[in-house]
């Protein structure tokens, strides 16, 4: 992998009042990718290993991928304008006739439930990275609050 890419996992998902903020990061920093409430659900219900009745959209892809012999290598978030995120989904097929690399366009929030559901890399452009805001702070705090809440402890 490439030096200028930092390597980052979904933190958390909080639901907002339009839609969800998926948290990204390492140990270093937080940062916030905002979704609708569906792709946030789906984030949340792989993250919970939770087993659908029916296929969603990404299974369906996941699906797809496996019936044509193709492997999700990783995704990267690879720009941001404007508070808008951009990533990209790297193929990889292989079969007798050799070897293919696909790159695609794809929205971040689809490309993280891919990259959970199929368990491969997530990265992000060291740029990128460097200049979104830090939420570390904040996502602590929201788990704090979301610990103290009356219920949580009673079992």
């Amino acid at each position: 992998m490439q030096l200028d890419v930092i390597a980052v996992t979904v933190k958390g998902v909080m639901p907002t009042a339009n839609g969800c903020a998926v948290f990204l990061g390492n140990e270093t920093k937080t940062f916030v990718i905002y979704v609708d409430h569906s792709v946030g659900n789906a984030i949340q219900m792989t993250l919970d290993g939770v087993k659908k009745d029916r296929p969603l959209t990404h299974d369906l892809i996941g699906s797809i991928m496996l019936g044509l012999d193709t492997k999700l290598d990783h995704v990267v978030i690879n720009d941001a304008q404007e508070g808008t995120y951009f990533a990209r989904i790297i193929l990889r097929m292989e079969n007798e006739l050799g070897k293919k690399i696909v790159e695609i366009d794809a929205r971040p929030s689809d490309s993280i439930v891919l990259s959970l559901q199929q368990q491969r890399p997530l990265f992000v452009f060291r740029e990128v990275f460097e200049k979104a805001d830090d939420y570390t702070d904040i996502l602590e705090q929201m788990r704090r609050q979301k610990s103290e809440e009356p219920g949580d402890d009673e079992a």
